[in-house]
This record gives C-alpha cells, sequence and structure tokens, in this order.
C-alpha cells in the first residue's frame, strides 16, 4: 500500500479555514451581546406605566339615564350609573371586603360579588356575604353644559353597622 504524503500547504489551509470560521463566531457572539445589551439599554428609557384612568369625567346627560343601574362605565372607569325615583347618583364597583368588581345581576336586582358572595342592593347597601359595609358612592353634579359630571376622588362611604343614608349634597343628584 502506498503511503500517501500530506502536505504541510494543505493541513495549514485547513487550521486557518478553522481559525477564520472561529473568529467570525466570536465576532457574531460579541456582536449580539453587545447588540442585545443596546436595547436593554433603549428599553429603560421607555418604562412600562400604567395610566390611571381620570378621576373626573363626563357620563352623559340625565335623560340619558332610564331607571335602574347602568352598567356601561363598569369597565372604563369602575363605576355605576344608577336613577331610581329619588334621582341619579354614582356607586363604586368595589367590594367592600376585599375589592373585587361585583357584577349587576338583573334577573335578582342585586350586585353580586364573585370572590366571596357579597351581595348589594340596588343601592348599594349589603345584605348577604361577609361585606362590612355598603359600597361608596362618588360625587356627582351637573356640569355648565348639563352634563353629569363624576369626580371618583370625593366618595361618600357609610361606616359599618350604622344606619346608611346618603344624603348630602352631591351624593346623588335630583331629577
Amino acid at each position: 500500500m502506498p503511503v500517501r504524503k500530506v502536505s504541510r500547504a494543505n493541513t495549514d489551509d485547513k487550521s486557518e479555514r478553522r481559525l477564520i470560521r472561529r473568529r467570525k463566531f466570536a465576532f457574531a457572539s460579541i456582536f449580539a451581546f453587545l447588540t442585545a445589551n443596546f436595547f436593554m439599554t433603549l428599553r429603560f428609557f421607555f418604562p412600562r406605566t400604567l395610566f390611571e384612568p381620570k378621576t373626573s369625567f363626563k357620563v352623559g346627560y340625565p335623560t340619558d339615564f332610564g331607571f335602574g343601574v347602568d352598567t356601561r362605565f363598569q369597565q372604563k372607569y369602575r363605576i355605576w350609573v344608577v336613577r331610581n325615583a329619588e334621582g341619579i347618583f354614582v356607586i363604586s364597583a368595589i367590594c367592600t371586603h376585599l375589592g373585587c368588581t361585583p357584577d349587576w345581576v338583573e334577573s335578582e336586582q342585586k350586585f353580586k360579588c364573585p370572590c366571596h358572595g357579597s351581595g348589594y342592593d340596588s343601592e348599594g347597601r349589603n345584605f348577604e356575604g361577609p361585606a362590612p359595609r355598603p359600597m361608596d358612592r362618588a360625587h356627582v353634579e351637573l356640569a355648565p353644559d348639563g352634563q353629569i359630571l363624576v369626580d371618583v376622588s370625593r366618595i361618600y362611604k357609610c361606616p359599618p353597622g350604622a344606619p346608611c343614608e346618603f344624603r348630602e349634597d352631591g351624593s346623588y343628584l335630583p331629577v
């Protein structure tokens, strides 16, 4: 069997190609690392922020609301607009037990909290479950243009166990 001679030039060529391939891989890795760090640094200057809804907003004209509970603003502002024989008032859609959002159950004419079963009547008074007090009411007034202006930063609370009569100016809008 003949012995094959491997030339030194052929081996040097292969090792040089391997070296070039390693260098390309190293440079690509460094470039990828620096690019990722650049984007992480750039992301630092644009933080994720949550924008809370306005605390004062208009919900419409008094004639826009019929008798009963209007749930149009439950998702956006976490309120319900209620109209009864006395007037229009706004209930904060926050359960007084642990802060969940109750649902209006039309068939039973009550608010029912899905978390722990608290029940409230159409005026927000608690009558079942672990809720310690009635739901809060938001401040309502008529804006100069005739629309209902709701201010959820000004709320009317009822102490636990006390008889609850919301007769303060601003807790309801007589119509």
